[in-house]
């Protein structure tokens, strides 16, 4: 690859910004602002964590309202969907379950 004036003078261009942030990040209003920035890493750090582990309740809790909102306004849906993908309802099996296309139940033997 050739190194071509673009090349250089981005090079130039990125070197001087490099040169001027170092200045700047050692005077008081630099360091003020590197402290801040820390803080403010530390806090999203705390926060994602915390978004971690109440994710699976959450998700858990949006799950039961969708289904609850689902059989209160559409009481047809789960037959609808089961047409839709030719399911057959089973007699012997719980309720809200279907057996698969042609009354398979889709288990893999083994």
């Amino acid at each position: 690859m050739a190194v071509n004036a673009k090349h250089l003078a981005t090079f130039i261009l990125g070197a001087a910004a490099g040169v001027a942030l170092n200045k700047y990040l050692q005077t008081e209003d630099g360091e003020k602002m590197l402290t801040d920035l820390k803080e403010k890493g530390n806090q999203l750090k705390t926060e994602a964590e915390g978004a971690i582990e109440n994710a699976p309740d959450y998700f858990e809790k949006l799950k039961t309202q969708l289904a609850e909102f689902l059989t209160t306004n559409f009481p047809n849906a789960q037959q609808a969907v089961d047409d839709v993908l030719g399911r057959t309802v089973n007699a012997n099996a719980p309720a809200g379950q279907a057996d698969g296309p042609q009354g398979t139940t889709g288990n893999v033997p083994g």
